[in-house]
C-alpha cells in the first residue's frame, strides 16, 4: 500500500462545524500585554567518537582551535542529555538538536504533538520544517523515537515521513513510535477550534492542532492509543465514544455514521502502514541506556508554556520542562545527565497571555522583521520583546540547566542599545522575587530594565567567541552573570554551521 494513497483520504474535513464557528480565528485580537533493537545505530560509549558535519556552502571553515572547542563541548556531554526551551517556545531548539545529534545514537521526543515546529537545515542548506519527527532524523546514523508522552496525528506523521523520504532522507528502521502514545484525530482539531471560538476574547491562542482536546481525552481516560490499532474490531466503538462526547459538549459539532465508517477504514490502512514503526519504547529506551547508547531528548514548546509552571491557562497541555522527560519516555530521573536550555537573545511569544517585556511599537516590529518571527507550524506573527531575565531564571531553577544555548544573537546587530528585563516590581512598589502565579499581578507589574551598548557589525560569519564585538560579549557575559549558568553555544544565524561553541 502506498503512503500517498492513504494521505489522499485526508484531503477534506471529516467532521464539520457551523459556519459561525469556523476554525480560522484570525479576526480575534490578541490580548495586549507589556523492543530492544540490538545494535541500532553506532555505539558511542567513549568521548572520542565525534563526527563534525561538513560545512555548509559558502560557510567559513572551522579553524583547529574552533574544532577543538567544538569537540570538547560535544565529548563533555553525558550519556543522556536534554535540550529544552526556556522561554515561550520558538527558541531554536531544533537546530541545536540537529547539530548535537551527530554524536548521539538516539534522539527522542517526549511530549507535545504537531504543534511543535522545528526548522532545521541540512549540510547543503536545504530547509526542513519538522513537527512530530525528532530533529535528529537528518543524521543518517541516528535513531529517532517518538515517546509515549507525545500525541500523534497519523495523517501529519505520514505526510512528514513522505516529505523526508522524497528528499532522500530514509526513515526506515530508524524512526520508532511508542505503542503507548495517544492518537490525535481530525475531530480533536475541530474541537480545538470550537473551544477557541467559545472562549471569545479570552481565547488561549492555540495552534488549533487538537493538542489540548487530545490530552483531555487522555486525562479523562477515554483516549485511544497506538496499541489500540492492533484491535480494529473494537476501534469503531472506542472512537464512537470519543465522538459522542464531543457532540454532547459542543452544539457546533456533528458527525454521521458514514463519517465514522470512513474514519475507521482510514485508520485500518494507517494501522498497516504504522506496524514497522511501533515499538515498546519504554523497554527500548531503558535497554539502550543499559547498553550505554548516547541519548538526546528534544523538548517541544518551553517551560513558560508548561501546564504546571507556565502562564496558566495560556499554556500548552503537557510538561515541556525537565519532568516531562521522565514521564514522556519512561526513563528514570537518575539516568538524566546534562540539560541544555535554549534561549533567544530576545523574547518572543505566539498567541495570547502575559508577556512582561513585550515591545508593542517599532522595536517589536524591528525584532520581528530581523528575526523572521513567524510560526513554523502556523505562520502566525510572533510577539517580540527584550529578554526577560526574571522568567529565564525561573525556568533555569525549574529545569536545573547545566548550560545554555543563546540563539539569534545576530538579530540584535545594528541596535544602538540593548535592554535586559532584570526585575519585576508590583504596582505597590514591591519587588517580586520570581514569576507570580497570579496572572493579574503578572499583567500589571512593571519591568525594570538594564541597558547595555549595542554593536553595528554583522556577526553572522563569526565562529570564534573571541572574535565577537566587545558589546556582544558583554551582553553574553551579563546574562551568564545574572543566571550563574554558562552559555556554551551561541547562535549567530539560521544556517546549520552558524553556531559558536564557547
Amino acid at each position: 500500500m502506498k503512503l500517498s494513497s492513504v494521505l489522499s483520504l485526508n484531503n477534506g474535513p471529516l467532521f464539520s462545524s457551523p459556519s459561525s464557528l469556523q476554525l480560522s480565528l484570525s479576526n480575534h485580537k490578541q490580548c495586549n500585554y507589556s523492543l530492544s533493537l540490538p545494535n541500532v545505530g553506532p555505539k558511542r560509549t567513549g568521548s572520542k567518537t565525534l563526527r563534525c558535519s561538513a560545512n555548509t556552502l559558502d560557510s567559513p571553515a572551522l579553524s583547529t582551535d574552533e574544532t577543538t572547542v567544538r569537540n570538547e563541548r560535544m565529548s563533555s556531554l553525558g550519556q543522556v542529555c536534554g535540550v529544552l526551551g526556556s522561554q515561550w517556545g520558538d527558541e531554536g531548539k531544533g537546530k541545536l538538536v540537529d547539530i548535537l545529534a551527530e554524536n548521539f545514537d538516539i534522539v527522542a521526543r517526549c511530549q507535545g504533538g504537531a504543534n511543535a515546529g522545528h526548522t532545521i537545515y541540512n549540510s547543503e542548506g536545504k530547509k526542513f520544517a519538522l513537527h512530530l519527527v525528532p530533529s535528529g532524523i537528518l543524521n543518517k546514523e541516528t535513531v529517532c523515537v517518538v515517546g509515549n508522552g507525545v500525541v500523534v496525528h497519523l495523517p501529519s506523521f505520514f505526510k512528514e515521513i513522505e516529505g523526508l523520504e522524497s528528499n532522500g532522507i530514509s526513515c526506515k528502521g530508524r524512526l520508532f513510535i511508542s505503542d503507548r502514545a495517544h492518537l490525535l484525530f481530525d475531530f480533536h482539531q475541530v474541537v480545538d477550534g470550537l473551544r477557541e471560538a467559545e472562549l471569545s476574547n479570552s481565547f488561549i491562542g492555540t495552534t488549533k492542532r487538537g493538542i489540548g482536546p487530545c490530552y483531555s481525552s487522555k486525562v479523562i481516560r477515554n483516549g485511544i492509543r497506538i496499541s489500540d490499532l492492533k484491535h480494529m474490531d473494537m476501534f469503531a466503538d472506542k472512537l464512537k465514544i470519543l465522538l459522542n462526547d464531543a457532540v454532547l459538549r459542543f452544539k457546533g459539532f456533528e458527525y454521521t455514521p458514514c463519517t465514522l465508517n470512513d474514519e475507521v477504514k482510514r485508520y485500518e490502512k494507517f494501522a498497516k502502514l504504522l506496524e514497522p514503526f511501533i515499538v515498546d519504547t519504554i523497554h527500548f529506551m531503558n535497554d539502550s541506556i543499559s547498553q550505554k547508547k548516547k541519548i538526546l531528548i528534544e523538548g517541544g514548546q518551553a517551560t513558560m508554556l508548561d501546564i504546571d509552571f507556565g502562564t496558566y491557562p495560556f499554556v500548552t497541555s503537557s510538561n515541556p520542562s525537565a519532568g516531562g522527560i521522565c514521564t514522556g519516555l519512561g526513563i528514570s530521573p537518575r539516568s538524566l545527565g546534562d540539560l541544555i536550555g535554549v534561549v533567544k537573545a530576545y523574547t518572543t511569544r505566539v498567541g495570547s497571555g502575559p508577556f512582561p517585556t513585550e515591545q508593542l511599537g517599532r522595536m517589536g516590529e524591528k525584532l520581528r522583521a530581523a528575526g523572521h518571527e513567524f510560526g513554523t507550524t502556523t505562520g502566525r506573527p510572533r510577539r517580540c520583546g527584550w529578554i526577560d531575565m526574571v522568567a529565564l531564571k525561573y525556568c533555569c531553577q525549574i529545569n536545573g540547566f547545566s548550560s545554555l544555548n543563546l540563539t539569534k544573537l545576530d538579530v540584535l546587530s545594528g541596535l544602538p542599545e540593548i535592554k535586559l528585563g532584570v526585575s519585576y516590581r508590583a504596582q505597590n512598589g514591591q519587588v517580586l522575587k520570581s514569576v507570580p502565579a497570579d496572572l493579574l499581578t503578572l499583567e500589571q507589574l512593571v519591568v525594570e530594565y538594564e541597558t547595555l551598548p549595542g554593536w553595528d557589525s554583522d556577526i553572522s560569519k563569526i565562529r570564534k567567541y573571541e572574535d565577537l564585538p566587545d558589546a556582544a560579549r558583554l551582553y553574553v557575559e551579563r546574562i551568564e552573570e545574572i543566571l550563574g549558568i554558562p552559555i556554551n553555544y551561541i547562535g549567530v544565524g539560521p544556517r546549520r554551521d552558524a553556531l559558536i561553541f564557547k
